[in-house]
């Protein structure tokens, strides 16, 4: 996972607009896989089906924690 995280870190900043397929549904949010081996989380009111396509955009970043956090794209 470090690799796929580092890789898609080199290229990807919080702002951008990414296509990505939402993971797994839970009562706060989804989670969505942009690239392999990473994910992160959307937060809203809309729930969209496990499996569906969506476009998200980074909000933010943690680093230390490897984790991603969304907003609708």
């Amino acid at each position: 996972m470090s690799h796929a995280w580092e890789g898609f870190m080199a290229h990807h900043g919080v702002g951008d607009v990414l296509d990505g397929r939402v993971a797994r549904v839970v009562p706060f949010g989804v989670f969505v896989e942009v690239a392999d081996g990473v994910h992160g989380l959307l937060v809203g009111r809309e729930q969209p089906q496990a499996g569906s396509s969506v476009s998200v955009r980074i909000a933010e970043i943690d680093h230390e924690n490897r984790r991603l956090r969304f907003t609708a794209g």
